[in-house]
């Protein structure tokens, strides 16, 4: 079957399938039994508890099985007596829109926007099916990944809860910038949001904001996967990256920065930026700058754990890549490992894109590897990942008030990280949207 026709197959599926779940779903009350609730990772479990929605939030959490009958009208049940139940996982940064493979240059020349954003509609029911009930998406092109965001809230494409950057801002030349073909073609794709010199960067930071950006991605150094041999060290000024920090702030925005070099996570973090991801070869000034900032690290261990083992025969990997890739793969793990046992705030992110979507979840035992207790990862993803976006009042744990996302797992991922990988039911805003019983 051709590649396009089975995309939109599988996205029609996903709009029935969806289409149903809402139909079975009736407003009012819901009641949700857990055989184990980790209501709020950090704290312990609690065993046979009952927890009533409504409108898609939690309006109480209970001890045993409450009687339906002792509600006006009788709610219907999710029976989740047979499972963990733990708040919706939460990756902080993925790029909903496309996938790595092979072709990925090329398909660049064919794919028009509108199918970009189909095919982000079905990565991002994959996403949601996985247990990520909310994502921030930190590269894409606007129109498509606005468009899916709004899509995903208002209920018409089945997806997570998306906070959006759009394109990053980046050097011309640098990461985030286009690179690898022919000088028309540079000319024709060159983002928006590429600027150079303090006062340029400020009006692109400002465009980046009107025209819907949730977050401001700046790309500090070079990047692994950029066909250059320009490395991944610092690549924006510290005059440039100061003004957008200083812009973004003051419109209420907050700034990630893909940062791979130690000077350009410095550099960044010097510049008051929220969140460093991937730090890959960050250094002990790194970690005093982030501590200092009380700033969040999102460390992405994943792709340097697969590419790896995807670059033989494949084309997408010219020698400058697969350069940057054998040396970001060596280092990754090691200095997260360290800015763990220093205590950095860590929030969970995978670069999904990098790695098929869906699989999101490996993520966990890698950091688990790296020094991270079960637990600590599991707060990575819901706690310390709502406190990052700034909806530590409406996500992240599961206590009255708060939003009802909420997965079930056949297992206890605090002594096993990986039961993570298969989760059976996933809840959002109070409804079933994916059930693998």
């Amino acid at each position: 079957m051709h590649t396009l026709t089975r995309r939109l197959l599988l996205l029609a599926a996903a709009l029935l399938s969806t289409a149903a779940l809402a139909e079975r779903h009736e407003p009012g009350l819901t009641l949700v039994y857990a055989g184990t609730l980790l209501a709020v990772p950090g704290e312990s479990p609690a065993a046979e508890q009952t927890i009533v929605i409504e409108r898609g939030r939690i309006v109480d959490v209970r001890d045993g099985y409450a009687d339906p009958a002792s509600f006006a009208g009788e709610p219907p049940v999710i029976d989740l007596k047979r499972y963990f139940v733990l708040p919706g996982l939460m990756d902080m940064h993925v790029h909903l829109l496309g996938e790595l493979g092979p072709d990925s240059r090329n398909e660049a020349l064919y794919e028009t926007t509108s199918m970009a954003a189909l095919e982000g509609a079905m990565h991002a029911r994959t996403t949601l099916a996985a247990g990520f009930t909310t994502v921030r998406d930190l590269g894409a092109d606007p129109e498509a990944i606005y468009a899916l965001r709004d899509a995903t809230e208002r209920g018409i494409v089945p997806g997570p809860r998306i906070l959006a950057a759009g394109s990053a801002l980046a050097a011309t030349g640098g990461h985030g910038d286009v690179d690898g073909y022919k000088a028309e073609l540079l000319e024709l794709w060159t983002p928006d949001t590429i600027c150079d010199g303090p006062y340029d960067c400020r009006r692109a930071t400002r465009d980046a904001i009107k025209f819907g950006a949730d977050w401001i991605k700046i790309t500090a150094t070079g990047g692994v996967l950029s066909d250059t041999t320009t490395g991944t060290d610092q690549q924006m000024t510290d005059d440039e990256l100061r003004e957008i920090v200083a812009t973004a702030h003051n419109l209420g925005v907050k700034v990630a920065a893909h940062a791979h070099g130690a000077d350009g996570i410095n550099a960044a973090l010097e510049a008051g930026v929220d969140s460093i991801d991937h730090g890959t070869f960050l250094d002990a000034e790194s970690i005093r700058l982030l501590k200092r900032n009380d700033a969040w690290l999102v460390p992405t261990l994943l792709p340097g754990h697969r590419i790896p083992s995807i670059m033989e025969n494949n084309p997408f990997f010219t020698d400058a890549i697969r350069a940057k890739a054998n040396a970001a793969s060596a280092a990754s793990k090691g200095n997260f490992a360290n800015a763990v046992k220093a205590g950095v705030k860590v929030a969970f992110g995978t670069d999904a894109a990098v790695f098929p979507h869906g699989e999101n979840a490996q993520e966990f035992s890698l950091m688990v590897e790296a020094g991270m207790t079960p637990a600590q990862a599991i707060h990575a993803a819901t706690v310390s990942s709502a406190e990052l976006l700034g909806l530590e009042d409406e996500l992240g744990t599961l206590e009255a008030g708060k939003i009802a996302d909420m997965i079930a797992v056949a297992g206890d991922p605090l002594h096993e990280i990986a039961v993570l990988e298969d989760v059976r039911v996933v809840i959002r805003d109070g409804k079933v949207v994916h059930t693998a019983l």
